[in-house]
């Protein structure tokens, strides 16, 4: 098997990851929950997740950064926090449905927003973005690249924006965690979204976010929480304040080893090494008769992303024809990013996801290159016969 669907779920894991979840299925209790070995150790392992996602994005301490099951759920915490009745928020097409729907379900509860169109290359104007701020808005909340197709957007203009209107920043930053560096302080960013099972090398179930200081949410979930037990009200202080229950020290384990081969190997060299293989398939595909690549317009920066269809043919019947045939997994259809793929002018047909890890290579890469010719070619003989 050939894994290019890492923009999904990585695959391969360095092996520091599986190490740490073995040796947390057999030691660790429920953290904050008693004072034990088991339960201390829970609690040291999930610290250590805090202080090295904090170092890897730049957050303003260990204690400004709050877990949760995934990017998704962090999202719904920021927008149904600040996108409340009376209130205007922004977001763009490119955003995914982690995005879209908690604010259009925030919309249906009295909130206002307005979407930023992207043109038909996968573009943004951000000249356009500056001119969606009213007096109401108080927050836009953006992915920092596409995951259709892979360009990057420039946070830090978006940031300027953003504080010249009094509004916040939030940056989903689930493609982009672990791929890109990242810095909340230098690029402007009051709200990071992040996932641990994606660019930062660790299981699925982790994710979260980081807020830059004197930024407060209010919780989505309240509960047990380890403190103040006789207190009717939620515990107000960070993280304590967003992570009610139990929390998923297995899985942070896991993504605090994965972060620790990040700064080990160095967040640039990834990007480096991934950019590589990325730009190699590009280039081939693009050799590729029928084949039409999506995005990577001008001099946009671009994540280790390729979306691509081979003429007229469903994206489905493509990515199921490279999996089958040749054992190579891709993703297909619309990537829970409706607004782009109708920008792109892909709604019905989807399009193929090529997404790579530094630690794909370059023959896997070639082997796709072949496989994709292949496809191309036996798709143009049975259309003539």
């Amino acid at each position: 098997m050939i894994y290019f669907d890492n923009a999904a779920t990585t695959l391969a894991k360095p092996p520091g990851v599986l190490t740490a979840v073995q040796q947390a299925l057999g030691s660790f209790g429920a953290a904050g929950r008693g004072a034990h070995t088991a339960s201390l150790a829970a609690g040291r392992a999930i610290y250590k997740a805090r202080e090295r996602v904090a170092w890897l994005l730049g957050a303003p301490s260990p204690q400004r950064v709050a877990f949760c099951a995934n990017a998704t759920e962090a999202l719904n915490i920021v927008l149904s926090s600040l996108a409340r009745p009376g209130s205007h928020a922004l977001t763009t097409a490119a955003a995914h449905n982690s995005i879209l729907r908690p604010l259009y379900r925030q919309a249906e509860r009295g909130a206002r927003m307005s979407i930023l169109p992207v043109a038909a290359d996968g573009s943004i104007d951000y000249a356009a973005f500056a001119d969606l701020f009213e007096a109401d808005t108080n927050l836009a909340v953006v992915t920092h690249n596409s995951n259709v197709t892979g360009d990057v957007y420039d946070i830090a203009r978006m940031a300027e924006i953003c504080h010249a209107h009094g509004a916040l920043l939030a940056v989903d930053a689930a493609q982009t965690a672990g791929i890109l560096p990242l810095d909340m302080a230098e690029m402007g960013i009051d709200i990071l979204v992040f996932t641990g099972h994606k660019g930062l090398y660790g299981i699925q179930g982790t994710g979260g976010l980081c807020l830059a200081e004197g930024v407060e949410l209010e919780p989505l979930v309240v509960g047990g929480s380890g403190l103040h037990s006789f207190d009717h009200q939620h515990p107000t202080l960070m993280p304590e304040r967003l992570e009610a229950g139990t929390a998923n020290a297995h899985g942070l384990a896991a993504l605090a080893a994965g972060c620790d081969y990040l700064i080990e190997v160095g967040v640039a060299e990834v990007r480096s090494q991934s950019l590589v293989l990325a730009r190699h398939f590009e280039a081939g595909a693009r050799r590729i008769p029928g084949v039409r690549i999506y995005g990577g317009q001008a001099d946009v920066q671009r994540s280790p992303i390729v979306a691509l269809n081979v003429g007229s043919e469903d994206s489905a019947a493509i990515s199921d024809r490279l999996d089958m045939e040749y054992g190579i997994c891709t993703r297909p259809g619309v990537h829970c990013a409706p607004l782009m793929h109708e920008a792109l002018g892909t709604a019905e047909q989807g399009a193929v996801r090529f997404s790579f890890s530094h630690l794909n290579t370059v023959a896997e890469v070639d082997k796709a290159l072949a496989a994709l010719e292949q496809v191309s070619q036996t798709r143009k003989r049975s259309r003539c016969s």
